[in-house]
């Protein structure tokens, strides 16, 4: 494939310049460190702008720092960029070779990154940010980015999504319904319950009276006359 080609002639490139391939993404000989973010790769559409990320780290500290971006045309490497860093915090001047190219770095935080504008179909491949620090010996290195260039942006399937809401929604709708009719029941239950007492207050009541009567009657049925 055409990416297998990128990647067999940047690794002939790479080992041809005395770097050893140390990450999916990374070439290294030194403690110096380039990197491209988590994601080595990006798929972007057909004339739209695309941001290349770049950052390097260096435990000493630079000097002189040395930095370029070239792009691997079937094995052939365009140079897109290069500068050269003086020291921490000081921007450098960029020597810009492609009029699609524009540096958005800055010293400040470490960033060499470029965007690249109106892409094409013939700038899908392998680009390549590379540094080089003296402060370490002129110790190298680099670091792979893949463009990919479409049509259009493929559809994200949201058919699982939509599957786990529905019936995250159905179970929590049917929870409400459950207590709902729980506080119903329980309400109708209460009252019934005061009702019942309240017939047998009422009752206990009329049989004592009942009973206090009939034993006045009785009283004064056994009194003898004088």
């Amino acid at each position: 494939t055409v990416q297998e080609r990128h990647s067999q002639a940047d690794e002939i490139w790479a080992t041809s310049h005395g770097f050893k391939k140390s990450t999916k993404s990374a070439w290294s000989v030194g403690g110096l460190e380039v990197s491209t973010g988590k994601v080595s790769s990006i798929e972007a559409m057909n004339g739209s702008t695309v941001l290349l990320p770049c950052t390097y780290q260096s435990c000493i500290g630079i000097k002189n720092l040395y930095f370029n971006w070239k792009y691997n045309d079937n094995g052939t490497l365009l140079k897109l960029c290069e500068a050269e860093i003086p020291m921490e915090r000081v921007e450098p001047k960029v020597h810009i070779y492609h009029e699609r190219v524009e540096f958005v770095g800055s010293s400040k935080t470490n960033n060499i990154s470029i965007l690249l504008w109106n892409i094409t179909f013939e700038d899908e491949g392998d680009y390549i940010c590379f540094a080089r620090n003296p402060k370490e010996k002129n110790r190298n290195h680099s670091a792979v980015f893949t463009l990919r260039v479409v049509d259009q942006m493929k559809e994200v399937d949201n058919t699982l999504t939509v599957i786990i809401v529905s019936v995250v929604g159905g179970v929590i709708g049917l929870v409400i319904i459950i207590m709902v009719i729980k506080a119903v029941v329980l309400h109708f239950l209460r009252k019934g319950n005061e009702k019942t007492k309240e017939c047998l207050v009422s009752s206990s009541g009329n049989d004592n009276t009942e009973n206090g009567l009939s034993g006045a009657k009785a009283d004064n049925k056994g009194t003898p006359k004088a």
